[in-house]
């Protein structure tokens, strides 16, 4: 990462553009596959994983933030709830790099609420057809697989869908202009009339309640993300502060800190502090906002759901 990522990533930054050319070397590394047993996947033990996107974050949270949705969410859901068959075809490529995929839960009305989404699946013929639209799908511009959340018409549920890239109907239009985390591929994905053949949904992902699984993962790695973004800031400082001779618990006011230690230099995407500062802002959001997290943990803790009612069910205790 120091010695081949570090020295390109400002320009990518400045480019808002993904560096291809470093994927293989990721994909030698086998962390891709995570925590997930045979099909080609190392079984990397939680910790590891945290560990590894921490490192990756401490030299580009950008290229950590785009593997993280490849690997804790796309990749994993198929590993969770796919087919023996869906296993078989796809984790080996993923896990390796290969093929590269995509996560969308997002829809442009519904972030934090991603259980109420509306992208819709109808049952046909042979298959499913998908309407709606997800935003802010990481890596959709170049992904060769997209795992969505569609709601089945039928049964009123959310259900998870492998749509392949360049299947008709399917429109990827990349998210311009952003001012941080500018190498992620973030896009607005719609699907008008998408058909999926039986063989590509998801069969065990019958509910909201399977999207959840992964994200209890991704939650975790989108905290040791924030943890390298500190780590690599407080490198720089401190090399700064020894060199020109002239941190914190919580990674936003690390980066912030590090803006103001650079003086002038720390809004130079030279320095990087500047494209830290920014990168931070929304890795304090994505996956469940701050706030949102905070009412998980408190569910979690107390059994109340504050943010929606609870699902009653025959002995609930509630």
């Amino acid at each position: 990462m120091v010695e081949e990522v570090a020295p390109i990533m400002a320009e990518y930054w400045e480019k808002a553009e993904f560096p291809h050319h470093i994927i293989p070397k990721f994909g030698a590394l086998g962390f891709a596959g995570g925590p997930i047993e045979g099909y080609g996947c190392k079984t990397i033990p939680t910790t590891a994983c945290a560990i590894a996107y921490a490192e990756i974050a401490r030299v580009d949270p950008s290229i950590g933030s785009s593997i993280l949705v490849h690997s804790c969410l796309a990749t994993l859901l198929i590993a969770q709830h796919g087919s023996d068959e869906q296993k078989q075809n796809y984790i080996p490529l993923l896990a390796q790099l290969d093929i590269i995929s995509t996560c969308g839960l997002t829809e442009p009305n519904y972030g934090s609420d991603a259980s109420s989404a509306q992208t819709s699946a109808t049952k046909v013929e042979g298959g499913w057809i998908i309407n709606g639209q997800k935003r802010w799908m990481a890596n959709c511009t170049f992904a060769d697989i997209f795992v969505i959340s569609a709601r089945n018409t039928e049964t009123n549920q959310i259900n998870g869908f492998i749509v392949k890239k360049g299947a008709p109907g399917l429109t990827v239009t990349k998210i311009e202009n952003k001012v941080a985390l500018r190498i992620v591929q973030n896009g607005d994905v719609i699907f008008d009339n998408v058909f999926i053949p039986d063989e590509d949904k998801l069969p065990y992902l019958t509910s909201f309640q399977g999207f959840v699984e992964a994200l209890s993962l991704a939650r975790i790695m989108v905290a040791w993300v924030s943890i390298g973004v500190a780590m690599g800031v407080y490198d720089i400082c401190k090399r700064w502060y020894i060199e020109q001779a002239w941190i914190t618990l919580r990674a936003r006011e690390t980066v912030a800190l590090g803006r103001e230690l650079l003086g002038g230099n720390g809004i130079l995407t030279d320095f990087l502090v500047a494209k830290a500062f920014c990168d931070m802002e929304p890795i304090y959001s994505y996956e469940g906002t701050y706030e949102i997290n905070c009412l998980i943990t408190g569910r979690e803790i107390t059994g109340i759901a504050s943010f929606k009612p609870p699902t009653m069910k025959k002995f609930s205790r509630l």
